[in-house]
């Protein structure tokens, strides 16, 4: 029986797959990495910046800013230049530029010239990310495959933040504050020549580029994160925060009349009438302003209260990366027969008992003692949430639609992120305001001539007082990142729906009235790939 005999070719095609597909991952997680980890690996250097390029204390957030506001208000554009350019092409051009941008903010040598970088940086990196999600979802077949290749993205994704701080830490230490930006030429490079190989051309769509949209939308974000940072400084009656916020209100609105009307919209309005993916979208702005904050303050505290070194900073948030992929894997394997939701609801209650527990931190606490097991917690919840939150947002969206809602997920993450993070040091800065008052009159009993003097020159306390100052700003800001876990906890509770056919999806099975992507048995692929509006889009997966 001629049925029964496997030929060498046919035997050998899915070792060959596999090796494919596994290479491919590769690259998509590498330039993944790369872009995530850029968000934090210049925190701990922050200082160094400042001594060797004279930046001002305030300007120096900018640094961050810079980068994180680019990022996320260009990401709805990068993932549309995917859809319509073809994303293996899109995604090449845009690790290149994120190498240019980090070779030229290595060679800085005045302030501006970094923010520029940054910046610049901050663009590629908007090309590259949304394309990256996107090409997993025309690379990996729908159901366990692309589980298991989420998996890998997402952990990827949440543990780059914590993979950042430990690089940063180890490249100022040992070299120069300059690495933690040329780090990124090599490995770039690596990528830009893998990708022709290991992956293939997507097919292009026709449409065109809402450059307004993405004009307004950025400036907007750009605007409302500038007014939270000014009013932490300045106070919420400061004419220009009260201007910073009046302009964002009146760009955001533009912005979503600008959608309303556009024939091809950077951002779909209708995939928000889907109540799974707008509430995935909401889940994952709060998420990521917890996360934000969490390593913010963090890295705040145990090199200013406990005094570690840069490197030893860095390796305290190791655990976290660590934890954060084990629950990733955790979800990747059990989403098929236990669905999203669970995980959601779980990971969002996990990442809330982690920040609530650091709100017990103050001068006297330790990193065994106190941080070490919260951040555990948190990272634990984390991993669940981002693998559980990827699968929900591109779940039943249309291969051309694809770019676009991955670019709005990862939008909302680094969106989320700033403004979120900018809330919070609002919050931070009225509690070490308040703290400052308390501590002042007790420190002018205390201190002695020399700390006093320097006091009236720097008009900052010193240690004790200046930790307590800091501890109970921190504990504060912390208190406000759990309520954003718990508003996504119950968000995952009463909003996510998880339907029988997400499940045969996540199952690689086929629902009423679809065939499964990739059958080899002769027939035809029958899916409904409709994209009207009024419907929203249906997509099965596409055949590698």
């Amino acid at each position: 029986m001629t049925g029964s005999h496997a030929t060498p070719g046919t035997t050998a095609r899915p070792a060959q797959r596999s090796r494919g597909s596994g290479l491919a991952l590769l690259v998509i997680a590498s330039c993944q990495l790369m872009v995530v980890l850029d968000i934090t690996i210049v925190n701990i250097a922050l200082p160094h910046m400042q001594k060797s390029l004279g930046f001002s204390t305030e300007n120096l957030s900018w640094v961050v800013n810079a980068y994180t506001l680019t990022f996320g208000g260009l990401l709805l554009l990068g993932g549309r230049l995917g859809d319509i350019l073809g994303r293996r092409r899109v995604f090449i051009f845009g690790v290149l530029l994120f190498v240019l941008a980090s070779l030229l903010g290595g060679l800085s040598q005045e302030s501006w010239q970094l923010l520029a970088a940054r910046s610049l940086q901050g663009v590629g990196g908007a090309i590259a990310s949304p394309t990256a999600l996107s090409l997993i979802t025309t690379t990996f077949r729908e159901g366990p495959e692309r589980n298991r290749a989420f998996g890998v993205f997402a952990a990827v994704s949440a543990g780059g933040s914590a993979i950042g701080l430990l690089a940063g830490g180890m490249l100022v230490e040992w070299l120069d504050w300059r690495w933690v930006l040329f780090v990124n030429v090599p490995i770039g490079l690596l990528i830009a020549l893998a990708t022709p190989r290991y992956i293939r051309e997507s097919e292009r769509h026709p449409g065109h580029f809402d450059v307004v949209g993405a004009l307004t939308s950025t400036v907007g974000m750009v605007l409302l994160v500038y007014g939270f940072i000014r009013a932490s400084e300045d106070g919420w009656s400061d004419p220009l925060t009260l201007g910073s916020f009046a302009a964002a209100l009146v760009l955001l609105a533009l912005f979503i009349s600008i959608e309303r009307r556009s024939r091809q919209p950077i951002t779909p309005l209708w995939m928000f009438r889907d109540r799974n993916r707008a509430g995935t979208y909401a889940m994952m702005l709060s998420l990521a302003a917890a996360m934000f904050g969490m390593f913010f303050f963090l890295t705040l505290f145990v090199q200013n209260v406990l005094g570690f070194s840069p490197l030893r900073a860095g390796l305290a948030f190791l655990p976290v990366s660590v934890v954060i992929a084990v629950g990733a894997g955790l979800a990747s394997q059990l989403l098929p027969k236990w669905g999203p939701k669970p995980f959601m609801v779980t990971g969002a209650l996990l990442a809330a008992i982690g920040l609530g527990w650091l709100t017990l931190t103050d001068v006297h606490s330790s990193y065994l003692g106190s941080i070490l097991g919260p951040m555990l917690v948190f990272g634990f919840g984390m991993g669940m949430q981002f693998v559980s939150l990827t699968l929900m947002a591109v779940s039943g969206v249309a291969p051309k639609e694809a770019g676009a809602a991955s670019g709005i997920l990862n939008a909302t993450q680094q969106v989320g992120g700033s403004l979120g993070l900018s809330i919070l040091v609002t919050v931070f800065g009225t509690a070490s305001r308040h703290e400052f008052t308390d501590q002042l009159p007790r420190f002018m009993e205390q201190a002695t001539s020399a700390q006093q003097q320097q006091f009236r020159r720097t008009q900052e306390l010193p240690p004790p007082w200046g930790h307590e100052v800091l501890a109970a700003g921190v504990s504060s800001a912390f208190v406000i990142a759990a309520c954003f876990a718990v508003l996504a906890a119950l968000v995952a509770l009463f909003v996510i729906q998880v339907r029988p056919s997400d499940l045969a999806r996540l199952q690689g099975g086929a629902t009423p009235g679809e065939t499964v992507p990739g059958k080899t048995d002769g027939t035809s692929d029958t899916s409904d790939t409709s994209d009207d509006p009024a419907k929203g889009p249906h997509s099965h997966g596409l055949d590698p």
